[in-house]
């Protein structure tokens, strides 16, 4: 058993917080938002994590994780402490370490004296974070005679499967110059998998590990995306393509699902900030710069789709079917669907959405849009129905219904959830991302379609 610190309590501390006490270490959660940890100390989370609640729970219940304001008290015994706290992106597209910075001067300031710390960075940091680190440790102390040793230890957690991500990882990194040290954060995943790979490397090449692991997937979904814009144009299907590709080994097909783009917390902010390093450094980032512009291409393409049907939007009504970036959260940071919602009431559109989690974190970050209880309520009376995230209840919509309370039957798949000749079948004009013959007529005549389509929306308006 080993006791553990955690700075900060969002996503990833509180996953790894949670996972860590129920390994049956002693774990205790440090974050200075007084609120947050008189909710998580009643078990009350601030995220939505499927299967996360009830880990945290547990443990509470079990004396095994408890969380605190106080880096005086939550660090009287630690052995360990993890840093995770958030590094957003700066104006340049540079990561923010205010937040680290001070939970390094908490940490040095706070550590007892003539006590030995393991500093674990679990955040998302620069390369370089770890060799400024122990200095600041060391300067904070202010001479105590607290030791400190640092070592990275990225983290690999996909919102939406956190704990299973954690209790299953596919490597754990640890980068350091201290081999005991490493040795002794390995040992807090040893229980995790038998045969688990463990990467033992400096701290500079496990920082880019995890930079370089972001950048790679969000690449893999902009080339999908640029693929599926020339699959529309020369006549092939872009989800064929993507299984037929990911057939292959050397490819797989995991992030091959051509969509509205990338969005999250992680890879938006990664490739921004490898970006900004590389260029600072005298390299030419060229293809993380052409990921990105893909990846803002993706969100006006489906504004072409509605306008192209529609034509202008102005006062049209438009439905939204998802917010989150993805399924299984409620996390609207750096989502496609928040983008798109602002193009469409920039261009004067009124605009009705809904998300079975997020719908109450919309509230704060979309004014003026109408907040939905269910599908059925965004389909009504819409002009144009636009699917971004794929929550499985999605899936199992009576589609009936939604085009039945639908003014004009326009849907834009987003993320290609339906099956356009049953789309098409059910009388909708179905617009998917990549994939043509959505509706043969517009494929024999586009121009007389889209002239009809302006027609009857005119009509209905």
């Amino acid at each position: 058993m080993a006791i553990i610190a955690v700075i900060g309590t969002n996503y990833v501390g509180l996953v790894t917080a949670a996972c860590f006490a129920e390994l049956g270490n002693q774990v205790v959660g440090i974050d200075i938002d007084p609120g947050k940890v008189e909710r998580l100390a009643r078990g009350q989370l601030p995220i939505y994590e499927p299967g996360l609640e009830e880990v945290v729970v547990q443990n509470i219940k079990a004396g095994r994780l408890r969380f605190t304001l106080d880096y005086v008290e939550g660090l009287s015994k630690a052995e360990f402490a993890f840093v995770c706290v958030g590094t957003p992106s700066g104006i340049e597209g540079e990561a923010d370490m205010s937040q680290v910075k001070a939970a390094a001067h908490s940490l040095g300031e706070h550590t007892p004296s003539e006590r030995s710390l393991i500093v674990v960075n679990k955040s998302t940091m620069p390369i370089g974070t770890g060799d400024w680190m122990l200095p600041a440790l060391e300067r904070a102390s202010n001479g105590s005679g607290a030791r400190f040793r640092v070592v990275s230890n990225p983290e690999f957690l996909r919102e939406g499967s956190a704990v299973d991500d954690f209790r299953h990882p596919d490597r754990v990194v640890l980068g350091g110059t201290d081999p005991e040290a490493i040795d002794r954060v390995a040992g807090l995943y040893r229980d995790l998998q038998p045969e688990m790979p463990i990467i033992k490397t400096d701290i500079r090449t496990a920082e880019m590990i995890k930079y370089a692991s972001n950048a790679f997937l969000a690449t893999k979904i902009s080339f999908i995306n640029e693929i599926a814009s020339i699959c529309e144009r020369l006549g092939a299907d872009v989800k064929e393509v993507s299984r037929g590709m990911g057939l292959d080994r050397r490819i797989s097909p995991e992030f091959l699902d051509a969509g509205v783009g990338y969005g999250g917390s992680c890879f938006p902010k990664d490739v921004k900030a490898l970006a900004h390093m590389a260029s600072m450094s005298g390299a030419h980032p060229q293809l993380l710069r052409a990921v990105m512009e893909i990846n803002r291409d993706m969100r006006r393409l489906v504004l072409q789709k509605v306008r192209g049907t529609l034509g202008s939007i102005e006062d049209r009504t438009i439905g939204v079917l998802g917010l989150a970036f993805k399924p299984n959260t409620d996390d609207l940071r750096e989502s496609p669907a928040v983008e798109i919602i602002h193009l469409l009431q920039s261009q004067g559109a009124r605009v009705k959405a809904f998300d079975p989690a997020a719908n109450d974190a919309a509230r704060s970050i979309l004014p003026g849009v109408e907040l939905c209880k269910d599908a059925y309520a965004v389909a009504e009376d819409a002009e144009a129905v636009i699917l971004l995230t794929p929550w499985s209840e999605f899936r199992r919509l009576d589609l009936e219904r939604v085009r039945h309370s639908m003014r004009y039957p326009l849907l834009v798949d987003g993320r290609n959830l339906y099956d356009p000749s049953e789309m098409v079948a059910r009388g909708f004009f179905y617009q998917p991302i990549g994939r043509p013959g959505a509706d043969p007529l517009l494929a024999e005549a586009p121009a007389a379609v889209h002239a009809e389509a302006v027609g009857v929306a005119s009509r209905v308006a």
